[in-house]
């Protein structure tokens, strides 16, 4: 995809242009002077279908106005240098070796390897080139900083040596791929492909390797609310087991009826068998498997309010999936570490305010991190005051929804 800078950044352009700028001269302090080619891919904010990913279920998902971007130039060698404004380290990457480095499990230089290589085996060229990139997708968001960069390297490969014909799709599974095979992280494919696909998504996993994507022209602000994400400031570290838990146990589920995914389970059966699932599984693989049965059908009735523009009927599903999360998913809060609880306090907070007239639910992964809400304008400024005095000034994020995913940028 190829988009025109105003067209890309509306009312921010000015500001947003500044940036380039700055892009423009880092690149050039770390690799000289070059034929520039500017790439930008968004953060994403998980609508509806949390957990729901990972076992082939529905989605809704939205990128929004918090990019990476990237100033990137062919360097006829056979290595990748990428530089980061944020990070001191340069990833180099020797285009010969593309196997698994072990060493570089849980560091950007294993997504670049990963992409690489993935892109490699699909079919595609890829060359070497040097990059220097910039981010505004707050790393701990919650609005998945890895999914945008990793689109974001797919992105500078396919209009660098691809004429941007790797389709969105394509840039997800690649960039998902990468995460799970290189990075190690076992995360489904929601991530990636909001980013890449742009604007409120509906997806649905039934078929991984083809998921159905819809994309919903819907406009939030239209309907008097703001969309806010609320960074609760949590410890991320030692979350992996509980992270990688939720799949495990609904995978272990759905296992007992002999299918690798709840998706290809019977709910009606499964609920029939309880108890027997219970003494086989274990009583929160049941919650979970429960949550995602019902998460799976309200993210369905989530894309058919956007779509028929009943924003009511869907605030009162963004309160069930909240909801459902803290009752059956179990992923607001860290099991092992009960006195940590920032999601819970902030949906409570959030609860007290918009009870009646908004909307309010855990983001993303949970255990720590964000929660998310939906905010009428006239309750705006107390909502975000009374967030940030008691997360951090700075801790509530107003966003916008992006049209665009990843994609080269016009200037």
């Amino acid at each position: 995809m190829k988009i025109g800078f105003s067209e890309l950044y509306g009312e921010n352009q000015e500001n947003q242009r500044a940036r380039y700028e700055e892009l423009a001269r880092g690149f050039e302090e770390y690799f000289g002077k070059g034929e520039l080619v500017y790439c930008s891919a968004p953060g994403r904010s998980e609508i509806g279908g949390n957990h729901t990913d990972h076992n082939h279920g529905r989605v809704v998902a939205a990128a929004v106005d918090l990019d990476v971007a990237a100033a990137a130039c062919c360097n006829g060698e056979n290595a990748v240098r990428l530089k980061s404004k944020e990070y001191p380290e340069m990833d180099v990457i020797d285009l010969s070796d593309l196997s698994v480095h072990p060493e570089e499990t849980g560091r950007s230089a294993s997504l670049l390897r990963g992409i690489c290589a993935r892109v490699r085996e699909l079919g595609y060229r890829v060359g070497g080139f040097n990059a220097y990139t910039s981010t505004r997708v707050l790393k701990g968001s919650g609005l998945s900083s890895s999914a945008a960069f990793e689109v974001l390297a797919v992105t500078i490969i396919s209009h660098l040596f691809n004429d941007g014909k790797i389709d969105p799709v394509e840039v997800a599974k690649i960039a998902q791929y990468a995460e799970n095979v290189y990075f190690g992280k076992p995360s489904g494919l929601l991530d990636q492909t909001a980013s890449s696909v742009g604007g409120f998504t509906a997806i649905d996993f039934a078929n991984p390797e083809k998921p159905a994507i819809e994309k919903i022209d819907f406009d939030i602000s239209a309907q008097g609310y703001a969309l806010c994400v609320v960074d609760t400031g949590g410890n991320h570290a030692d979350l992996t087991g509980d992270y990688a838990g939720i799949p495990q146990e609904m995978k272990a589920a759905a296992s007992f009826f002999g299918k690798k995914v709840l998706r290809e389970v019977d709910p009606a059966e499964f609920e029939q068998n309880i108890a027997a699932v219970r003494k086989a599984c274990g009583d929160r693989a049941v919650l979970r498997a429960m949550h995602f049965f019902a998460e799976n059908a309200r993210a369905a009735m989530q894309r058919d309010a956007l779509r028929s523009g009943d924003f009511q009927a869907f605030l009162k599903l963004v309160v069930e999936s909240g909801r459902s999360s803290f009752q059956y998913l179990q992923n607001v809060y860290a099991p092992h570490n009960p006195a940590e609880q920032g999601l819970s306090v902030a949906l409570a907070l959030s609860e007290k305010l918009l009870d009646g007239c908004g909307a309010w639910r855990v983001h993303g992964g949970g255990f720590a991190g964000t929660i998310q809400a939906y905010v009428p304008f006239d309750l705006l400024e107390t909502y975000r005051s009374r967030m940030e005095a008691v997360f951090g000034e700075g801790s509530c994020y107003v966003l916008s929804v992006r049209a665009a995913g990843g994609t080269r940028v016009e200037l």
